[in-house]
């Protein structure tokens, strides 16, 4: 019950952020262009709240559907401004040049990509721990041990950019799985302890084949590393402890095959449930053999995983990046572009089949990923906004009517034609717009739920 509230609380909370950002950019843009602003509304239908503040008493108003937000404006579309004085009159929407409702509609993505770009340098400025680069051992037959890549390399740099580390390495990846569509692979630079330096290549048919909806480096065979299996707490009811494993044993061996770290001892036992496995232990300088019988436990999609409910000690090799002030905004607004590239990416590959549409998330997915992500802590969480936020920024930039980006094409047929859309146009591509945008949302939806059977 706690984690659904916190995780319900950090969905509303980034939410609300978002939406407040996105409308405050078209507000304040409004208001610098001389457009009388009439309502600013965090949510959509019933308005539940609502106070009237400034000169122009613009109505400030919570709604009862907390998905979404809104700026109404003066707008002789839908109000008739027939009795208005002519000083109201020349602040309605539509009486403004084509270039000033440009920068209006535009406003609200650009603020989402701004919010992103402060949350990011804030974040680089603070220093994030993290782990590195440094690989674990890649499996057998995966494109990453068939290319030569081995445990211990440090990855310093993929297609020739700097990776400090793992969120780097992963990042660089994606897009080298999206990039190897156009048959472009991925050289790999890594540092080899006492060995220098060596570049490695993935091919792009390797890269192909990837799926992107899933975990992109596991699918390589890229593992970030970790330390050997030393047990914690050992569940006294559990299959481990019947086989007389204790705290502080380090598992060094199953059936006579070397256990290099805590993901290869993780793999074996979930391989093996109802089997028995003969672990080699090291325990206070002598080694012995125990015999276990993992536990059969329900697992992802269904499949029968074994477990012998032992903690495991020790985690990656952890670094923390920082960067000075002007590196980290330049870094940031890096970031945020090739965020925003690689979305429009990927949705151009969906939209020619080459990318699965289960990539399209909805709230349901979104509010998982909130909630997980502020409980891990503050740093990941902002992070998790800043993503979101640039996801919404090209959201509403791509070009279907009743989006900001639908908006802007007839504007910019508008620049080109010298005259505005005809009024009949505009409605059958609303109409066409919002069909469109509710399959979307179903889609997300179902996606959604899918995830979660």
């Amino acid at each position: 019950m706690n984690n659904l509230l916190q995780t319900l609380a950090a969905f509303l909370l980034a939410l609300g952020t978002l939406v407040v950002f996105h409308e405050l950019g078209h507000y304040l843009v409004a208001r610098w262009c001389g457009v009388k602003v009439l309502r600013f509304s965090v949510g959509m239908g019933r308005v539940v709240w609502s106070r009237r503040i400034g000169p122009d008493q613009t109505e400030w108003a919570i709604s009862a559907l907390p998905l979404g937000g809104y700026v109404k404006m003066l707008d002789a579309r839908e109000q008739d401004v027939s009795q208005l004085p002519d000083a109201d009159l020349k602040r309605e929407f539509t009486r403004q040049s084509v270039y000033k409702r440009i920068a209006i509609v535009a406003a609200g993505p650009i603020a989402n990509f701004l919010l992103a770009i402060v949350l990011f340098a804030g974040l680089f400025m603070h220093g994030i721990e993290e782990p590195s680069a440094r690989i674990a051992e890649p499996a057998a037959g995966t494109p990453a041990a068939l290319a030569g890549l081995d445990r211990g390399d440090v990855v310093v740099a993929v297609n020739g950019t700097r990776v400090a580390a793992w969120s780097d390495l992963r990042w660089q990846l994606i897009q080298a799985a999206v990039e190897a569509k156009d048959g472009q692979g991925a050289r790999i630079d890594v540092d080899r302890p006492e060995r220098g330096r060596h570049a490695i290549t993935i091919p792009a048919q390797a890269l192909r084949e990837v799926e992107l909806d899933d975990d992109v480096p596991g699918a390589l065979g890229i593992g970030v590393w970790l330390p050997a299996p030393v047990l914690g707490k050992v569940d006294p009811a559990g299959a481990g402890a019947r086989a007389g494993l204790r705290t502080g044993d380090q598992v060094v061996a199953i059936d006579g095959a070397p256990v290099e770290d805590i993901g290869a001892f993780t793999a074996a036992i979930r391989q093996a449930a109802g089997r028995t496995l003969q672990l080699d232990v090291r325990r206070d300088g002598a080694l012995l053999r125990l015999a276990v019988v993992p536990e059969g436990a329900a697992g992802k999609d269904g499949v029968t995983v074994g477990k012998i409910r032992t903690e495991l000690l020790g985690r990656p090799d952890m670094i923390v990046v920082t960067d000075a002030p002007f590196a980290a905004v330049v870094k940031a607004v890096r970031k945020v572009w090739d965020t925003s590239v690689l979305t429009v990416k990927m949705i151009g590959r969906m939209i020619v089949g080459e990318v699965s549409w289960k990539n399209v998330t909805g709230p349901i997915t979104i509010a998982d990923y909130a909630g997980q992500s502020s409980r891990i802590g503050l740093a990941s969480y902002l992070s998790f906004i800043a993503v979101v936020s640039i996801s919404l920024g090209v959201m509403n930039l791509l070009p279907i009517p009743v989006l900001d980006g639908g908006h802007l094409l007839y504007y910019s047929l508008e620049v080109l034609t010298g005259r505005p859309v005809p009024e009949r146009f505009g409605e059958i591509a609303q109409r066409l717009g919002v069909g469109l945008l509710v399959t979307l949302m179903a889609l997300a939806v179902f996606n959604d739920v899918a995830r979660l059977m």
